[in-house]
């Protein structure tokens, strides 16, 4: 063998294990992603006051219920589209949910303190997995996680006011 054909051998030895290498490492990665939307089931919400939480929504039933201006109690039936689950998906993803704390609740001396202060109960359930984040609107704790499930929260509320107009 000529030097030239040693040289291009060899490259293509190092160039080709190094490509293949990449496939098998970012194949098995992107297979593995904990929260892909193809395994998305459903998306719930609930939030109100802590002793009565009357507000809710259920992306897999398509049930709504919300507490209206008359405190009268309106149960309905509310379709998100797809691509309205994907947005909001995308949005959990952008946000940095997954990586939110379980509970970020308010320690309470009583049960009276912090009678009135609202609380979120978010859920996106995949075929695996999941995640649920309860969530006081006065929660003390790091300020990164609490606004990361703070814009995820009204994001999905935002996506259920819009699919409500239509």
């Amino acid at each position: 063998m000529s030097k030239k054909t040693r040289a291009i051998f060899l490259g293509l030895c190092i160039i080709g294990s190094f490509f293949i290498y990449c496939v098998f490492y970012y194949s098995n990665m992107i297979k593995n992603a904990p929260y892909r939307f193809s395994d998305f089931e459903y998306l719930t919400i609930q939030y109100g006051v802590r002793d009565s939480i009357l507000n809710s929504f259920n992306s897999a039933t398509q049930e709504y219920q919300y507490l209206n201006k008359q405190n009268e109690v309106v149960k309905k039936k509310l379709k998100l589209t797809d691509d309205d689950l994907l947005y909001l998906h995308r949005k959990a993803m952008e946000m940095g949910f997954w990586n939110v704390d379980d509970d970020m609740t308010t320690p309470r001396k009583d049960s009276l303190e912090g009678r009135d202060i609202p609380r979120y109960i978010l859920e996106y359930k995949y075929k695996e997995k999941g995640k649920k984040v309860t969530l006081d609107a006065d929660y003390p704790g790091n300020q990164k996680m609490k606004d990361a499930a703070k814009t995820t929260i009204e994001k999905v509320l935002d996506m259920i006011n819009v699919a409500n107009a239509r």
